[in-house]
């Protein structure tokens, strides 16, 4: 297994792998196509942002970002069969790592609502909710972490 940072062309396997991540949770179809811009990974922002992927078997299995003017992890997504097997764990360390090396004491995160007990075991802590940017009355675990 490795950890990598992100190449442009990983593009359309990132935007895919969030995609399949994100209906893990058991979304209705229309709910995952209005998410679709948001789950789309583009080559820009590759360019402008922290994206690591894990790789295993010569395959991307996981990947988060982080926006760095915001001090903010932007997205987790592990592949589902990849779920419950440890993996979570392996990059949330890693994450955790590449934070202290950039010098981020603290992070915040809007946590997908299935997850949000993935983060707690993590160590986050919910700091209140926050509204949806797709689904106005859709609120979502705001999560801070200490690095």
């Amino acid at each position: 297994m490795i950890i990598r940072s992100a190449k442009v062309q990983d593009c359309h396997l990132l935007s895919h792998l969030a995609y399949k991540s994100k209906a893990y949770w058991g979304y209705t179809e229309d709910f995952l196509q209005q998410c679709i811009d948001n789950l789309t990974v583009t080559k820009e922002y590759i360019e402008k942002n922290l994206v690591f992927v894990m790789k295993s078997d010569n395959k991307i299995v996981a990947f988060y970002s982080f926006i760095i003017n915001e001090m903010k992890l932007d997205a987790l997504f592990i592949e589902p069969d990849y779920i419950g097997n440890g993996f979570g764990r392996i990059i949330w360390d890693h994450l955790l790592n590449k934070a202290k090396e950039l010098g981020i004491s603290e992070s915040t995160l809007d946590s997908e609502p299935n997850a949000e007990g993935f983060y707690l075991k993590m160590g986050a802590k919910k700091t209140g909710t926050t509204p949806s940017t797709m689904f106005p009355d859709r609120h979502l675990p705001l999560m801070k972490v200490k690095v």
